[in-house]
């Protein structure tokens, strides 16, 4: 993948990338972190990107003014927890701690991002963990394992050998709609697909899910646009 630059004020940064699938000269926008991709076919000169970008310039510093910013982790500031906001406060403790509803942690502003994200996983771990149990139990269907990553394509996956996957910032959602993730995950153990058998059987592990799959289509980007290096 290459990189073309649209000289400007600022100037604009956008990945170069070929596709042997593509036809025509295509433009996008990560929602999630404002990175704009040209995509080309596989014979079409960068130069012919270049004038499809400057025809295409004012449309492309528009969208790119309409993203949201990243969220950079300080002391001070917050995170999403459980859905809701946690402080982020200076505290004489060696490592992150939950204290009168804030997350007490080290006073080192270097290490802030990382030692939050260690926090997250590992309560993601643990309420990931209790939901599969819980739904595969209902189920009748265990599964082999559970393993979290930092996904911005899906929120979770299942393997036809029973291996469950997480995004850990799911515990940054409210409890009902990580909920929902494991149940959806699980009921995969018994439907490989998104067949109305599926839906019927998250429907009889979660109940209503309209609303927590809204929430992730409407604050998803969000927790994805949190930095935690």
């Amino acid at each position: 993948m290459g990189v073309l630059i649209l000289d400007g004020n600022p100037p604009v940064q956008v990945q170069l990338r070929r596709s042997a699938r593509t036809r025509r000269l295509s433009l996008r926008i990560s929602r999630l972190d404002g990175r704009a991709t040209l995509t080309l076919p596989p014979r079409v000169p960068e130069r012919e990107g270049m004038a499809f970008l400057r025809d295409r310039e004012d449309w492309l510093r528009r969208h790119l003014a309409d993203v949201a910013p990243e969220q950079v982790l300080r002391l001070g500031s917050s995170v999403l927890y459980r859905g809701e906001a946690l402080p982020l406060v200076a505290g004489d403790v060696k490592r992150a701690r939950l204290q009168d509803g804030a997350l007490v942690l080290p006073d080192a502003p270097a290490l802030v991002g990382k030692r939050v994200a260690a926090f997250l996983k590992l309560q993601a771990r643990d309420a990931l963990a209790e939901a599969s149990d819980r739904y595969a139990a209902a189920l009748g269907r265990p599964y082999s394992r559970i393993t979290l990553r930092d996904t911005r394509s899906r929120w979770g996956s299942c393997t036809s050998a029973g291996k469950l996957m997480y995004s850990w910032r799911l515990i940054m959602a409210p409890p009902r709609v990580l909920d929902y993730v494991a149940a959806h995950e699980v009921a995969h153990l018994a439907h490989m697909d998104h067949s109305p058998r599926f839906w019927a059987a998250v429907e009889t592990l979660f109940g209503p899910h309209a609303e927590c799959r809204q929430w992730l289509r409407d604050n998803g980007s969000a927790l994805h646009r949190v930095r935690f290096d």
